[in-house]
């Protein structure tokens, strides 16, 4: 680090010779050892501004992290320079509009404790640990995603640095074509520093785990399938295969079981949860029932001890219309053989709300889908990881008959350009358009990337 020319930088600027390298460089993800050049900490536009321009003058590949829970491992680059936000905190409440200016640096956990205090969230994912950023750029899933959209659907500006250096800000009225390719379109178009959003009135929920046996499982998913299918809004749930964590506060009879589940969650009174759950607490018998009410950053959080970082994953992702005979027997297949505990596949609902807004309206072009589902190959071990990368290939390639094509963006691991296009569909030429506008030089390229001409 010594030898090169750093004064233009600010921030925290981390190099192979500085103690805490190690730590910064690595992500969630612990199959990704990539190394960096440098890594600049960032907690403010300027930064941030100051390290693409070093980059760019310095023939640097650059990668930006936010949280670092991209499976990919696309936060960090080798022999580049990380553009890492994580020093960027801020978290700004109008309670009277009910919007928030929030930092690209961001966790979900961190989000979720302040607009709690204001009896307010945003409709976000489903583990604390998450980084906004990455979230909100892919589209946003997420346990409220039914009774309010995706997190790109509550986004109502961005302020953007790009690859010449200039700062802008993107809404519905300022640069609105770079606004539209925002809400989806991942990292390809510039450095988002800060999102403003709107949020949603929500505290406490009626929410939590149910499980099933195994031997049910067919049944379980049919039944999910059909009463959610006309549920109110105010209802949400993904179905789930698993292996019961030997731990509590799970029941030790149930430990190391290979069961299928729910995850609920209800936002509507709280005087109607027990009606809205009758019909589902009638079909079984179920032999886990945690749904009860709680505060709304208790179920954001419920899994984040579960799956800390560190641990090495491999994902594969499908969209779903519907869920055919045939699906749900591939399902029970290899939902019923998960290599371990940590590893697990979820289903998530997308419709609701989601279906209110039309393909065009944003770069997510899969709101005519119902699920998007994700296989999580998962397991501390380094030694483990050919088991559960095929595990995630196999069950992903058996499905694929009957899936939609395309995945949700941040399941994506490094599947190659027809991969990317697939998950933009219809929208994918449009975004070139705008990638070629704001990006000519696919400067951006450490991502799910969408080529300029």
């Amino acid at each position: 680090m010594k030898g090169m020319s750093l004064q233009e930088l600010t921030g925290q600027v981390i190099g192979p010779s500085d103690t805490n390298y190690d730590e910064a460089r690595a992500v969630y993800n612990a199959m990704i050892d990539k190394k960096p050049a440098i890594i600049v900490v960032c907690e403010n536009t300027q930064d941030v501004v100051n390290a693409i321009n070093y980059s760019v003058k310095n023939k640097l590949e650059v990668s930006i992290r936010g949280g670092g829970h991209n499976g990919a491992g696309l936060g960090v680059v080798d022999n580049g320079l990380v553009i890492d936000l994580s020093g960027m905190k801020t978290i700004s409440i109008d309670p009277d509009t009910k919007t928030a200016v929030i930092g690209a640096g961001n966790l979900l956990r961190e989000i979720d404790a302040v607009t709690h205090e204001y009896g307010l969230a945003l409709p976000s994912g489903i583990f604390g640990t998450t980084g906004i950023s990455g979230l909100t750029l892919g589209g946003g899933l997420g346990y409220l995603s039914r009774k309010a959209g995706l997190t790109i659907d509550n986004l109502l500006e961005c302020e953007v640095v790009l690859a010449n250096g200039d700062t802008v800000i993107a809404n519905k009225d300022s640069h609105s074509d770079l606004f539209w390719a925002l809400r989806g379109g991942g990292g390809n178009f510039g450095v988002v520093t800060s999102f403003k959003f709107k949020l949603i009135e929500v505290k406490k929920v009626y929410a939590g785990p149910m499980f099933w046996p195994l031997e049910q499982a067919k049944e379980a998913m049919r039944f999910y399938d059909e009463f959610t299918k006309n549920a109110s809004k105010e209802l949400y749930g993904f179905f789930a295969f698993l292996i019961v964590p030997p731990a509590d506060p799970f029941p030790e009879n149930l430990w190391n079981k290979n069961v299928c589940g729910v995850v609920w969650n209800y936002t509507g009174p709280i005087e109607k949860a027990a009606e809205v759950f009758k019909p589902i607490r009638e079909f079984g018998p179920h032999i886990l029932d945690f749904v009860g009410e709680m505060p709304m950053p208790v179920l954001n959080g419920m899994f984040d001890a579960l799956y800390p970082p560190g641990l090495n994953w491999y994902w594969r992702a499908h969209y779903f219309k519907d869920l055919p005979d045939e699906a749900i027997e591939v399902n029970v297949k290899y939902g019923g053989n998960i290599p371990n505990f940590h590893s697990t596949t979820h289903l998530y609902p997308i419709d609701g709300a989601v279906h209110d807004v039309a393909n065009s309206e944003t770069a997510w072009a899969n709101r005519d889908a119902r699920w998007a589902q994700v296989i999580a190959g998962i397991d501390p071990d380094p030694a483990n990881s050919k088991m559960i990368t095929d595990w995630s290939k196999k069950y992903h390639d058996d499905l694929s008959p009957f899936a939609m094509g395309g995945g949700y963006i941040n399941f994506l691991m490094n599947e190659g350009q027809e991969r990317v296009m697939a998950a933009y569909k219809s929208n994918y030429d449009r975004l070139v358009e705008v990638k070629t506008k704001y990006d000519p030089s696919n400067f951006f390229h450490i991502n799910q990337n969408i080529k300029p001409i």
